[in-house]
């Protein structure tokens, strides 16, 4: 029997990675890229050598269990404001997404933020996009060796930096830096130090487009917030195609042909390795490269720009485009609203909590002269900057006394006060066996710290 040759080419769910070199360019929108990344990289690496009133500006202590933002301070008691921070991120993120696309993922996430500074570095060393090319192909010599272990080394040395960086939001950076040159580290700050740097190195120096691709989810998930009016990078075909090469000066229409003349400068500038041409892609992170590229290519034929641009789908098509649409004013003033909530909520906060709690051991007691008495203690959470004296009341039964042991509590600033307090009521003036009472905290010095917290007081009540 003659063997047949049956060779088919076996399906795969995984393709091989091709390594992507982004080429340069410049352009109006790859400036605003460029202007972005530097603002954000410096805001991230300059805010922890901020000082406010003598501390650290922004400072997440949390083995004080306090959060210093500038003139603020905040305690696990204001985690409903992270929540609220968190909601308002999510609903930023729906409504600019709805509104222009996917400018966060182009301009201000940190993987492309990051990810532009390594390939800043990367050519400043290897070269330009054909030099890098040619390096990775060439054979191990010096000068190959050398250029990557310099690449390396300042690739490292900037990752070590980011996560020093990023400790120092949790650990007084002075504190830090001098527990690192003297070789005091703690564990865990080592631990994150290294943990934060390889993450940066490895994200920023070899995944990059990866990360977009395969590992955000927000890739996956854009096109249920994208809708015809949504700001996107497009190619218009009815303007570029057929595509052709042709020399400068040629009159497209002469030679049949559209305005793209087929260089694949859009491609080589893309740092996902996609083709515009090709229609929308969740690939494409919308950082504008390919616009810039194309119209410098347009200028060199003395085209009109605008081959790729910033449109919406109901433009390209000719069609009316809406920019106040339902969805979008929808976001906006969900997003309005809870920022109003939030910024009021902040502006009346009282950095003041008095927690009231009654001795559950004797229910009540009778004093010498016949009143019933009750038994709390008081913490005094003192959550401003600086030391306050508070006097304490209380109100609830008519003629009831208040019994402390000094008239005047001192509680330093971020301190917990604690203290003893007795009501003492007659048991004629209660309406039932348990009655509610009410304790006045109030700042000597500041009228505004006041706060107040209920309470039960329990007698025999009345026969």
């Amino acid at each position: 029997m003659q063997s047949q040759n049956t060779d088919t080419a076996e399906p795969t769910l995984y393709a091989a990675h091709r390594k992507i070199y982004p080429r340069e360019v410049s352009g109006y929108f790859t400036r605003l890229r460029m202007l972005s990344v530097v603002v954000l990289l410096g805001i991230y690496y300059l805010i922890p050598f901020l000082q406010w009133d003598g501390r650290q500006a922004l400072l997440f202590d949390l083995p004080a269990r306090k959060f210093y933002i500038f003139g603020l301070i905040l305690w696990p008691q204001d985690f409903i404001y992270l929540a609220a921070l968190l909601i308002l991120a999510g609903l930023s993120l729906f409504f600019f997404t709805a509104l222009v696309g996917r400018v966060w993922c182009g301009y201000a996430c940190p993987q492309t933020v990051w990810t532009e500074a390594y390939l800043w570095m990367e050519r400043k060393i290897e070269g330009n996009r054909s030099h890098r090319m040619k390096l990775d192909k060439a054979p191990s010599s010096a000068a190959k060796i050398r250029t990557k272990v310099i690449k390396h080394t300042i690739w490292i040395a900037f990752s070590l930096w980011t996560g020093f960086t990023f400790v120092g939001y949790f650990t007084p950076i002075d504190e830090l830096g001098n527990r690192l040159f003297t070789g005091n580290l703690g564990p865990w700050e080592t631990f994150w130090i290294l943990f934060y740097s390889f993450a940066t190195y490895g994200n920023a120096g070899f995944m990059r487009e990866q990360v977009c691709m395969y590992m955000c989810p927000y890739a996956r998930f854009q096109s249920a917030m994208f809708d015809s009016d949504t700001l996107i990078v497009a190619y218009h075909p009815e303007r570029g195609e057929p595509r052709g090469s042709r020399r400068r000066g040629v009159d497209p229409k002469q030679a049949g042909l559209g305005d793209c003349i087929d260089c694949s400068v859009c491609v080589q500038v893309c740092p996902t390795g996609i083709d515009i041409r090709d229609g929308l892609q969740y690939e494409c992170i919308a950082c504008s490269a390919c616009i810039d590229a194309c119209d410098e290519i347009m200028d060199k034929m003395s085209y009109p720009r605008g081959l790729i641009r910033y449109t919406t789908e109901n433009a390209a098509f000719g069609k009316p485009q809406r920019i106040l649409r339902p969805r979008v004013m929808v976001y906006a003033t969900i997003l309005l609203i809870l920022c109003g909530i939030l910024v009021g909520h902040l502006l009346q906060r009282v950095p003041l909590e008095l927690d009231v709690i009654r001795d559950r051991n004797t229910l009540y007691r009778e004093t010498n002269e016949g009143l019933i008495e009750n038994v709390y203690t008081l913490k005094i959470l003192n959550m401003d900057s600086k030391p306050h004296r508070y006097i304490l009341s209380a109100e609830g039964i008519d003629g009831m006394k208040l019994v402390l042991d000094q008239s005047e509590i001192l509680v330093e600033a971020g301190t917990v006060g604690r203290l003893i307090a007795r009501i003492q009521a007659d048991e004629y003036n209660m309406e039932s066996r348990s009655v509610p009472v009410r304790f006045h905290l109030q700042a000597v010095e500041a009228n505004h710290l006041l706060t107040t917290e209920e309470a039960r007081f329990v007698g025999p009540g009345k026969n």
